[in-house]
Formats: structure tokens, C-alpha cells, sequence
């Protein structure tokens, strides 16, 4: 009987698997530099993450910041001081960079809970049979979960059994690819109607989906990693308890 006081190393819940694992802090901060709430949702911390991914996309809307990205990097500067919004960018600045340094914090203590949580051997159950759902702890392939993120973001993390995540990727992706007029211009390009595929498109929304789609497939392939581990690490202590105690004879 597994006492539930003490901490063990992952919990199986209708939404998923939530788990402790160790992680280069420096990657961590560069996915929250990447879009901010990456590098918490690494770290398992999704209510937190959710609030940022969407404060990321409501003020760099507001903002503009996107847009002024695009006349810097075309070397038009004067543009992109004149479409910015200093009221909201500002406010951007800031949560942006404590976003960061507070996934590179969190990652660092989470690295010392991981270690102290495993050397007290609690093996969780490894199923959770729930009302409207089925969670398991199970081998998988990471390079599968790398495909399915790839072709459309999301899906990676179905491949993971993180429903809520997967559900939420699925729809903002719906959104980028609406607003971006992504495949309508991928569709005039294959027409051979080159101006217009480059007319259709809108950079702004555009912007985020390689940093999406970079995020996810990471998320997905380093989650399937650590649900391998887990799953030897489950498996060695629960062979460990039930076989440690039998004496092997060799000879009669």
C-alpha cells in the first residue's frame, strides 16, 4: 500500500502523467525565451505555463511585437519603432524575462527533488482507470512522438497521453493556421501563383508557429524519454520487491 504523504517520482491522472525529472536548466530558460510558458510546461508546470502562453500571444498582439521583429530583421527600424505600442510593450518586456528566469529556477530546484524523491523507491501504480478515461505508464518511441508533432502539433502529445496539453496545442495551431493564411498560401504556391502566396500570408501570426511547432516536437520527444525511465525504473523496483528476497540456489 503506497503511502500518498510521501512524494514519488510521477501521478497518474485522468489528464496525464505528471512527473519529476531532471532537466538542463539552460534549456529550460531558452524554450522560455523561445515563447514564454515553454520551459514550464518541460518542467510539468501547466497551469502556469497555459497563463503565459496566453499572456505571450495577447500582448505581443497588443503590442505589436511581431510586426516590429519583421521591419528589424528588413533593416526598416524606423517602422518598427513606429508600429510598436511602448503602453504594452513594456509590460512584455517584464513578463518575458521573469518568465524566463523563473523556469530556470524552478528547473534547478526540480533537479534536487528529483534526485531526493528517487532514493526513496516508491513505486506509484503504474494504471489509472478513471471514469472516462484510461492512464497507463508505458514503453514508448520518441522519434513516433517527434512524427506526430511534426505533421501537426499536438498530436505528439496525444502520442504521450498529455490529453489537456494535446487538446490545447491542437486548437491554437487551428488558429495560427487561420490567421496566418498558411495553407491557402502553401495552395497558391503550388498553383504556381507566387505574389499571391506571399500577399495572402500574415507575418504577425506567422512568427509563432515555428517556435509552436519547435515546442511541441521537443515536449513530445524528451516526455516519451522520461516515461521510459520511469517505466524500467517502476519495473526494476516492483521486480526488485517482488523477487529481492528469494535465495538462488545453484546447486542442491
Amino acid at each position: 500500500m503506497i503511502n500518498q504523504n510521501q512524494p514519488s517520482l510521477y501521478k497518474i491522472s485522468i489528464f496525464g502523467i505528471t512527473h519529476l525529472q531532471q532537466h538542463n536548466p539552460i534549456m529550460v530558460a531558452w524554450w522560455s525565451a523561445v515563447f514564454p510558458g515553454f520551459g514550464h510546461y518541460l518542467l510539468n508546470q501547466y497551469l502556469r505555463a497555459t497563463l503565459l502562453t496566453l499572456s505571450e500571444v495577447t500582448i505581443n498582439t497588443l503590442a505589436h511585437i511581431n510586426e516590429a521583429m519583421i521591419y528589424s530583421f528588413c533593416g526598416k527600424f524606423e517602422m518598427a519603432t513606429s508600429v510598436i505600442e511602448p503602453r504594452w510593450a513594456f509590460g512584455y518586456l517584464v513578463i518575458y524575462m521573469i518568465s524566463i528566469w523563473d523556469s530556470y529556477r524552478s528547473a534547478v530546484y526540480q533537479k534536487k527533488l528529483y534526485h531526493l524523491t528517487k532514493l526513496q523507491n516508491i513505486t506509484p501504480p503504474r494504471i489509472g482507470i478513471f471514469s472516462s478515461e484510461i492512464q497507463y505508464l508505458e514503453r514508448k518511441k520518441p522519434i513516433v512522438g517527434v512524427l506526430y508533432s511534426f505533421f501537426f502539433p499536438g498530436l505528439g502529445q496525444i502520442y504521450i497521453h498529455r490529453f489537456g496539453l494535446a487538446f490545447y496545442a491542437i486548437f491554437w495551431w487551428w488558429v495560427y493556421l487561420t490567421l496566418s493564411g498558411l495553407h491557402e498560401s502553401l495552395l497558391s504556391l503550388v498553383l504556381g501563383d507566387l505574389h499571391k502566396s506571399t500577399t495572402i500570408l500574415n507575418p504577425h501570426w506567422l512568427l509563432f508557429m515555428p517556435s509552436v511547432m519547435g515546442g511541441s516536437i521537443y515536449h513530445a520527444y524528451i516526455t516519451a524519454v522520461e516515461h521510459n525511465k520511469l517505466y524500467r525504473l517502476s519495473q526494476r523496483n516492483e521486480l526488485t520487491k517482488r523477487y529481492g528476497s528469494n535465495k538462488l540456489r545453484i546447486l542442491p
